[in-house]
């Protein structure tokens, strides 16, 4: 099988395409032939070992993928041969065949395809556990997105229109903006043009509700700012690859909620649901992941560098197909 191989830490460009021996599954495994995985930001950050964890090299990267299983290990119920399933993983989608704990995988619906199946796993359920169980957003509330051209930001778009939110969408591009409007964002600042505290104060003159940030750094002050008193403020990542340092008396002055957002803090019955919902708007239609690009396994490193380099608009893909 060929895999992207990470033979040492390094810029996107020390990835090589070559064989990769897959071993047979174990107990509680499932193996899978990989049609389409997704390039998401922390396969960078692992690749340079930037991350807060650190995977060992060599290691195939790739954090989420869509396939066909074919293989099914001893103990494993609820899983065929020939099932098409999605499934998110440290590392290792980025290879024709992946071997994972069964637990990892989940079967895709009728009426989802793999490539919407691969797009999802990680941006829409982050931003739909952020928006439904962290920032707790109601219809008719504003939400202010930060990275709204990235993947976790564009899904932060499309499902805060979904709930019913009034989205203001912040960008760094006309392009990106242009896409999020296209998803329904009600307001769009390219924070690149001027100060993004004036902005936001001049498109919400009554504060925020929520904010939603996967990007950190400068936007982050700004954003928090904006907020209306007893507003929350979602902390989901630093795709600027700057942590930002809050004055802590912008909270106690207007009693913000700042929360850190992670799975598995999210109730287990909260989970289920929110999990629920958003498989029925992607089953329905209502909610379709933004492709920006699609590589082919060849190219996985210029895949890796438009994520790192900031140019995504929505997903970025490798077709292993």
């Amino acid at each position: 099988m060929r895999a992207a191989v990470c033979p040492h830490f390094g810029p996107p460009e020390v990835v090589r395409i070559q064989q990769h021996h897959v071993r047979r599954t174990q107990r509680g495994e499932v193996g899978v032939r990989v049609s389409v995985a997704a390039v998401n930001f922390p396969d960078v950050l692992l690749i340079a070992n930037s991350y807060q964890v650190s995977v060992p090299p060599p290691f195939v990267p790739g954090s989420e993928f869509a396939g066909v299983v074919d293989e099914i290990g001893s103990g494993v119920e609820g899983f065929a041969v020939g099932d098409l399933v999605s499934g998110t993983v440290m590392v290792g989608a980025f290879a024709q065949r992946i071997v994972v704990d069964a637990a990892s995988v989940a079967l895709v619906p009728d009426g989802v395809d793999a490539v919407t199946a691969a797009a999802s796993g990680v941006a829409h359920r982050t931003a739909y556990h952020a928006l439904r169980s962290s920032a707790r957003l109601s219809p008719g509330q504003d939400v202010v997105v930060l990275g709204a051209g990235g993947g976790v930001g564009l899904a932060a778009v499309q499902l805060g229109v979904a709930l019913g939110a009034r989205v203001t969408a912040v960008a760094s591009s006309a392009e990106k903006l242009a896409v999020a409007a296209h998803h329904g964002a009600h307001r769009t600042i390219n924070h690149r043009d001027g100060e993004l505290r004036a902005a936001l104060r001049a498109a919400l003159p009554g504060g925020a509700d929520a904010v939603i940030d996967p990007v950190g750094g400068d936007l982050s002050e700004p954003a928090l700012r904006s907020l209306r008193r007893g507003g929350r403020f979602v902390t989901v990542g630093y795709a600027s690859g700057v942590i930002p340092r809050i004055p802590l008396n912008l909270v106690l002055v207007k009693g913000l909620h700042v929360l850190g957002f992670q799975f598995q803090d999210i109730a287990a019955d909260e989970f289920a649901r929110n999990e629920g919902e958003l498989r029925e708007m992607l089953v329905d239609g209502r909610i379709r992941p933004h492709i920006g690009a699609v590589y082919s396994l060849d190219d996985t490193a210029n895949a890796l560098r438009h994520v790192g380099e900031g140019r995504a608009i929505g997903k970025v893909l490798i077709d292993l197909s």
